[in-house]
């Protein structure tokens, strides 16, 4: 294929990516939008891999087959709820590859002209960076995103002053490396540094922005393919990269808005990480009343109007599906309900808007925390299903907490809460609830799914 068409398939391609975008931001069509990347990504496929300047044809189809039969096997394999986890996995993977072409980039650096010699330097160098931070960064994260690194922040002596200290020597290598027209010593110096710097990052950052911290490696991921395209002078890839990390970053920045919080002290691992914060423990701060399906069943068929709070723990029992039929059934029966989405609930944003569209929710009842808040007070019934943190009152009544002053779900003022549990233990931001001993919440403990389950067979009879 000659290069006037490899450029223009990748012209279609870039359209394809923003119309994918375009589709994305709204449920509707959502759908449509990743049919347009698909194309969009099969085309840019078939454009790099028969242009005329690409050699080695054989290794880079092995290589396509091995990919994408591990993809297909985790695609089918791979749970709602480990979704967060699967793409900060695979965030790692665009780093590595970032750190990897790199490298080999300044191996090759001998077939690049005079003129551009010292530019092709700084984009070694600052790929490998952004690469290296990103692929360790990702890690942690996946690690915290299914338990097997605790969510609590970490707390170094002087975290901020060791960031700071990172960035700073990172920048002299920078110098050392152009300077010295190309040093192996200062080029993996830094690498070693930044791989540290981006497991510090993100390790420094509390369980309860997690769904920021996916946000914020996806937008690292693509200023890694942004970056990853200048070493290969490949615009499809610059444009690409460019729109997935300005993407990540705005979404990300919304996010924090959402939550109240500074877009850089998140990012620095600010968060949940005062001395205050630990004033706020996991003790319980009074009695909770405990109530059967039959009893929940009971409130729901005298309500008039009833609004349902998801979080992680509807996607973890998968009672997505019944909660739907429940759904249907009240709203036959004239039952105004309706959902309340928290920005930030579950571990991904938009991960329970996903899981209610899977169900078949309808989109017009499922409405964002901004548009539901002042609701509260007049609903008869609230039904808190695995939501935590995103319905804590603490976040408005406790200054010492570590989620004060984030914007939460007002679900305490309607007439009566019933909060789904399968004990009293606390949230992922590791933060006691008050809403629990509230005089009008009562507590449904058990696995999520079977507890609706329960009440919808009372509902039916």
């Amino acid at each position: 294929m000659s290069q006037g068409l490899v450029t223009a398939a990748y012209i279609v391609a870039a359209i394809c990516f923003i119309f994918s975008l375009a589709g994305l931001s709204k449920q509707e069509t959502a759908k449509q939008g990743c049919y347009s990347g698909i194309v969009g990504m099969a085309i840019a496929l078939f454009a790099t891999i028969f242009s005329e300047t690409v050699s080695g044809l054989g290794w880079i189809i092995l290589a396509m087959i091995v990919g994408a039969a591990v993809g297909i096997h985790k695609a089918k394999k791979v749970e709602m709820t480990e979704m967060p986890e699967l793409i900060a996995l695979l965030h790692s993977f665009v780093g590595l590859a970032a750190v990897l072409v790199g490298f080999n980039s300044f191996i090759d650096a001998g077939d690049v002209s005079a003129e551009m010699h010292t530019i092709h330097l700084v984009e070694v160098f600052l790929g490998v960076f952004i690469g290296a931070v990103t692929f360790t960064g990702s890690v942690v994260a996946f690690g915290k995103l299914n338990g097997k690194i605790a969510s609590k922040p970490l707390q170094l002596p002087h975290k901020h002053k060791l960031n700071a200290a990172a960035l700073l020597v990172s920048f002299i290598l920078l110098l050392c490396f152009v300077s010295a027209d190309g040093s192996w010593f200062a080029l993996l110096v830094m690498t070693v540094i930044a791989l540290a710097f981006g497991w510090h990052l993100v390790a420094s950052i509390g369980g309860a922005d997690m769904p920021v911290v996916v946000s914020m490696l996806n937008s690292y991921s693509g200023w890694a393919a942004a970056a990853a395209g200048f070493m290969l002078s490949n615009d499809l890839l610059i444009v690409t990269g460019a729109l997935v990390g300005s993407s990540g970053a705005i979404l990300s920045y919304i996010m924090c808005q959402a939550m109240n919080r500074s877009f850089i002290s998140v990012i620095a691992g600010g968060f949940g990480s005062s001395d205050a914060a630990s004033s706020s423990g996991s003790e319980e701060v009074g009695e909770y009343r405990e109530v059967q399906a039959a009893e929940v069943a009971a409130m729901l068929k005298d309500a008039s109007s009833v609004i349902i709070t998801p979080g992680y723990g509807m996607a973890v029992a998968q009672a997505q599906y019944p909660v739907a039929e429940i759904t249907d059934l009240l709203r036959k029966n004239g039952t105004e309900v309706r959902f309340g989405i928290h920005p930030v609930a579950g571990r991904l944003p938009g991960h329970m808007n996903v899981l209610l569209a899977e169900a078949k929710v309808p989109y017009d009842i499922v409405l964002e925390m901004d548009e539901i808040n002042d609701d509260f007070a007049e609903t008869d019934v609230v039904l808190v299903i695995g939501a935590n943190d995103t319905v804590n009152p603490a976040a408005q009544t406790d200054p010492n907490s570590p989620i004060a002053g984030m914007p939460v779900l007002e679900v305490w003022k309607a007439k009566e809460v019933v909060v789904f549990k399968r004990s009293m233990n606390t949230g992922y931001a590791g933060v006691q609830n008050p809403l629990f001993f509230n005089e009008n919440s009562v507590m449904c403990f058990g696995d999520a799914k079977a507890k609706v389950d329960e009440i919808l067979a009372e509902l039916k009879k």
